[in-house]
């Protein structure tokens, strides 16, 4: 049978078949505590969360709203829900008032799952429009046997397809309201089992999850790979910098993924007499420079390898398969069906121009099924070609005559300085490796002359002795391109960012 025609939720049952006795989940909760479920163990959990979800109305089509941070009850849910062919929207946990009422609004939630603690400001926000409110622990007590989410009768099974919608998950909007990212069974399926091939992932292995459960990433690269081969997980209920790494040991993991921002926090916060860990694999995304590509290769025990994807691509569209891995690019296609075109003319551009990343393939397969309610963005962004489609990503790239893939940014992130392109993400990345830097952002100013010039905004090592502006312009000199130097530079106490590290450039004051 085709992976495209096995339901997300008929994989995890196959694997429970396969592998009850394995350990599937370790959750450690911010008090040190860790708890252990195998995947018969955690199924029969699944299965009892089923009968609750449904016992609230929940059925084939339904949508369930999950504002929670990680925790057991994330993954019980999002199990649950692909077991009764319904469907769930997994959002920021810190979602405000204003952020639940658009959210409420656009998907109609029969039941929503939120933290006690946070409950006041959801209610606000949904403003009754809700049915069914639970609120739970986001610890390991949320799925203890006497827990109310576990009371009702178990559903060990119900009819679902690979068509049925799985997921809306919402964009990090930054300029515009966050679009509603459709995503099908099929869609957990074959990036599950793309990504396990990727990783070359065992039963063995372990996975560490110190990045929201929320977003794709976790979902994607890490719990549902984990599942396709009966692997375990080891998730964490906040990411830590400073214990990231005494957390990895503790919990025996052997593969990570992270995000270039909460690396270079890592090796910030790390005591430097620690001992180096062994990891197997890593993946990263965003830019790393050099320097903290090996120190944190040194500290892993492992080079991370760069890949590139995103939550409307499903399984990865490429990934650096040198041999050491290397700082600076995002490799060949990874088993995907790619092109790099000009975006004015659609045309494909020569090996070594910058382009737009256009990716080719199925949506509700190996592409998500399209935005939620948007189907001029989707005209937009989908084009029909060949039997599939043409997903255009929005982020320019460089392919070289041997097809490898250099990340330049996201069109908007692209100035142009006097004619020449600048990335404003490789920029950051070099200067977060200059002296007494810990973050840097940097932002496009109009200049009369140049058309528009880099400006820096700088987090210090040590707010109580922050880098001498000179010695920042000098270092530039000697490691940034002419264009690329900033022409201004300002201290700043930190950066604002979405949930996973992204910088809101917009909101830097200025």
């Amino acid at each position: 049978m085709n992976s495209h025609d096995i339901p997300f939720a008929h994989l995890w049952s196959r694997t429970v078949d396969r592998d009850g006795t394995r350990p599937f989940l370790l959750f450690r909760s911010d008090d040190g505590v860790t708890t252990q479920w195998t995947y018969a163990e955690f199924d029969r959990v699944v299965a009892q969360v089923a009968g609750s979800l449904r016992a609230r109305g929940v059925g084939h089509g339904t949508p369930v709203h999950v504002v929670l941070r990680n925790a057991p009850i994330f993954v019980a849910t999002w199990l649950a829900v692909a077991r009764l062919g319904a469907w769930m929207v997994p959002v920021d946990p810190a979602s405000t008032a204003r952020d639940v009422a658009s959210q409420v609004r656009r998907i109609r939630p029969q039941v929503a799952l939120v933290a006690a603690s946070r409950a006041a400001a959801f209610r606000e926000g949904a403003s009754g429009a809700v049915p069914c409110v639970v609120e739970l622990n986001e610890d390991a007590s949320d799925l203890d046997p006497q827990a109310e989410i576990l009371s009702s009768p178990p559903v060990t099974g119900a009819p679902v397809s690979p068509g049925d919608r799985l997921a809306v998950m919402f964009t990090s909007g930054t300029t515009s309201e966050p679009k509603g990212v459709d995503l099908t069974q099929a869609c957990y399926t074959t990036v599950s089992l793309a990504m396990a091939q990727a990783a070359h992932l065992a039963a063995r292995h372990r996975w560490f999850v110190s990045l929201p459960l929320f977003h794709a990433n976790a979902q994607y690269y890490c719990f549902g790979p984990a599942i396709a081969v009966g692997a375990s997980v080891a998730l964490v209920a906040s990411f830590s910098a400073s214990r990231w790494v005494a957390q990895a040991r503790d919990l025996e993991v052997t593969h990570a993924s992270l995000f270039a921002s909460p690396i270079r926090m890592i090796l910030a916060r790390t005591p430097s007499d620690i001992a180096p860990l062994a990891l197997e694999h890593i993946w990263f995304a965003q830019s790393l420079g050099r320097e903290h590509h090996e120190l944190f290769g040194s500290l892993a025990g492992r080079l991370p390898r760069q890949l590139y994807g995103m939550t409307e691509t499903c399984a990865i569209v490429t990934a650096d398969a040198s041999e050491p891995p290397v700082h600076n690019v995002i490799g060949p296609a990874a088993n995907r069906r790619i092109c790099v075109v000009d975006p004015s003319t659609g045309h494909e551009v020569f090996p070594g121009e910058v382009g737009e990343l256009w990716v080719h393939g199925q949506p509700g397969r190996d592409l998500f099924a399209g935005y939620l309610d948007a189907p001029e963005i989707n005209a937009r962004a989908l084009t029909a070609h060949d039997g599939g489609y043409w997903f255009h990503t929005g982020d320019l790239v460089v392919r070289d005559a041997e097809g490898v893939c250099t990340f330049v940014g996201r069109m908007d992130d692209v100035i142009k300085v006097s004619g020449e392109n600048v990335s404003l993400t490789e920029t950051e990345a070099a200067l977060a490796q200059a002296p007494g830097v810990l973050e840097v952002a940097v932002v496009a100013q109009p200049d009369p002359v140049r058309d528009q010039v880099p400006v820096a905004f700088i987090v210090a090592h040590d707010r109580a002795n922050p880098p001498d502006m000179d010695e920042l312009e000098a270092w530039a000199a000697e490691n940034l391109a002419p264009a690329a130097r900033p022409r201004a530079w300002n201290l700043i106490d930190e950066l604002p960012r979405t949930s996973v590290g992204k910088v809101r450039r917009f909101q830097i004051p200025r």
